[in-house]
């Protein structure tokens, strides 16, 4: 063999030290793959049991696959930032838990996410308040819940001002202006006896019950989008995730570092 096929033959070393070595250059991706993690130093502790192991070899080979190391500094660095990405994503799914339960914690507190979500509006966010139903809406459903609630509200001042007006058929007059789902639960209460089926008694649950059920309603249709806000901010607990980001920073540095000191290296032996 000549000098410069010598010196070309020494300049890369392969990962492995087994039978793998004879893979062809094509087939250096999966040869390396798992004996990435046989090999390495770091590899062994990174991947914790309950993790995927072949996800982390993939990503170790991928990183070999990239810098093609020659000698075992270049492949400790190359290790060590699959290590760092390999915690970072650590980090991604710790975040991920930390926000998630802060959304539990919101949703068990529905009353007082609505009403700090509209802190100057009066009669919203009561006691059965789900917070569910304003996370869950598409943004045509909102304005759909949106226009419904403004119709049942009109409907039923238009019942009251019936009720005022007066007259001989002033009640089947208002009860009929009332939508179909206020009409029923009217019946409702003159079926349990709460109110007499009589203008009176109309007049007095519209004043009482449906009216500021329905202002209500529109008040919560109308501050949808700043509920759902509320909901994911108070969720997000921004406090909880300040170590979080601390070590991800710490991670950001390291893997710069690291990388710095690789690409050194490459540079220096002229790769």
């Amino acid at each position: 063999m000549s000098t410069q096929a010598a010196a070309t033959a020494s300049a890369v070393i392969p990962f492995p030290t087994d039978a793998a070595d004879a893979a062809p250059p094509l087939a250096g991706y999966q040869a390396v793959r798992f004996n990435a993690l046989k090999h390495g130093i770091l590899s062994k502790l990174a991947v914790l049991a309950h993790e995927d192991h072949a996800e982390f070899a993939d990503l170790l080979a991928a990183l070999i696959d990239e810098h093609r190391p020659a000698g075992m500094t270049e492949r400790h660095l190359i290790e060590e930032l699959a290590t760092i990405i390999w915690r970072k994503r650590r980090v991604l799914l710790a975040e991920g838990a930390k926000i998630n339960e802060g959304l539990r914690s919101a949703m068990s507190s529905a009353a007082s996410v609505i009403k700090s979500a509209a802190p100057f509006q009066r009669g919203i966010g009561g006691e059965n308040a789900d917070l569910q139903e304003f996370m869950e809406g598409t943004p045509e459903e909102i304005a759909e819940r949106q226009q419904d609630a403004a119709l049942d509200l009109a409907a039923t001042q238009k019942a009251a001002a019936i009720l005022r007006k007066g007259g001989p058929n002033a009640y089947a007059k208002a009860r009929r202006a009332l939508i179909q789902e206020s009409r029923d639960w009217w019946d409702e209460h003159v079926e349990e006896e709460e109110h007499p089926a009589t203008a009176e008694g109309l007049a007095e649950f519209i004043h009482n019950s449906l009216e500021p059920i329905c202002y209500r309603m529109v008040k919560e249709a109308q501050f949808t989008p700043a509920i759902k806000a509320q909901t994911l901010g108070e969720g997000l607990q921004a406090h909880r995730l300040e170590k979080l980001n601390r070590y991800e920073t710490h991670l950001d540095r390291k893997f710069e570092r690291t990388l710095a000191m690789l690409l050194k290296l490459k540079d220096l032996r002229g790769a």
